[in-house]
């Protein structure tokens, strides 16, 4: 059993695919198969198994996949302990982020970037419930996501205001209406995401909380698809300030300033209790931490200009 071959097998592993995993390291797909057939004799029992045109760990593959997770992030912060040593920040950071984070997240990576320019960076973005697989299987170094993970044990902190607002067509009736009634607000159709989404649930805790239902009319699986379908007419929707860019005079949606409205709330990092942090890891959740008073109004959201609109709505 040498370390090349585990390199292979892990990357096989995390993508799930020989193709992948081969142009990942710069190798040819047979040297990768030959790789792995080499493996397995050395192990003794096969480590993949093929079902239809989908590759699958066997029981000896899923712990040695486990094994070698153990072993690279363990040089991986040998490594970065011994740059810390040296006065230097390099090594690797895996983030994964929900999928609203991916408008913020680019900048404060490019920031924190500056800082160490030493470091390389692994962004995965998925949506909620991926991210809570993720973090329950110690995938990666942090998660950033809008809701505190109670579903699973793990340490977590805020850094970053993240209001919910009320978003219809700019052309809307209730468009510059004040202190909107929340059941009036319950009449309208909405535009959701899917079910385990960290907005939907905090909006459904708040029509809950006022005994109110959503008249939900369609379900969809990104912001995106959220703001064309408020552009088209279909109804109102609330997405995390950070995803609905400035919202100016000439916007195609309109801010609606109704009771319960916005939503306050954060994000979080957070990753696996008990979790040792790597250097490059804990020194990117400090500059979270520390800089949090500074992303207030990060580029390409609306920042504190939404607050300050709605906050003046409600005078």
């Amino acid at each position: 059993m040498t370390f090349r071959q585990l390199e292979v097998f892990e990357a096989i592993a995390r993508h799930g695919s020989f193709t992948r995993a081969a142009e990942e390291l710069f190798v040819t797909q047979p040297t990768a198969s030959m790789q792995i057939r080499r493996l397995s004799e050395s192990v003794g029992l096969p480590l993949f198994e093929q079902i239809g045109k989908r590759i699958h760990l066997t029981d000896a593959g899923r712990e040695l996949y486990t094994a070698c997770r153990e072993v690279f992030d363990r040089i991986d912060r040998f490594e970065m302990q011994v740059a810390d040593m040296k006065g230097l920040k390099k090594g690797r950071l895996r983030l994964a982020v929900v999928t609203t984070a991916k408008y913020f997240a680019p900048s404060l990576l490019g920031q924190f970037y500056h800082l160490y320019p030493g470091i390389e960076v692994a962004l995965k973005v998925t949506n909620r419930e991926h991210i809570l697989e993720r973090l329950a299987d110690n995938m990666d170094d942090l998660c950033i996501l809008g809701q505190p993970p109670e579903e699973i044990d793990a340490e977590y902190q805020p850094f970053l205001e993240n209001p919910l607002v009320l978003l219809a067509p700019a052309d809307h009736p209730l468009v510059g209406r004040r202190r909107i009634p929340l059941a009036r607000i319950a009449e309208e159709p909405f535009l959701m995401r899917e079910a385990g989404s960290g907005t939907r649930m905090a909006v459904e805790r708040l029509f809950e909380a006022h005994r109110l239902k959503i008249k939900v009319r369609m379900e969809l699986g990104s912001n995106e698809a959220i703001k064309q379908a408020i552009i088209g007419g279909l109804g109102i929707s609330v997405l995390s300030q950070h995803a609905i860019g400035p919202a100016g005079s000439g916007a195609p949606f309109a801010i609606l300033d109704a009771q319960g409205f916005p939503i306050e709330r954060h994000w979080y990092a957070a990753y696996s209790r008990g979790k040792q942090l790597s250097v490059i890891a804990r020194a990117f959740l400090d500059f979270l931490l520390e800089a949090k008073k500074h992303l207030a109004a990060l580029p390409g959201t609306a920042g504190s200009e939404i607050r300050s609109r709605t906050r003046r709505g409600r005078r």
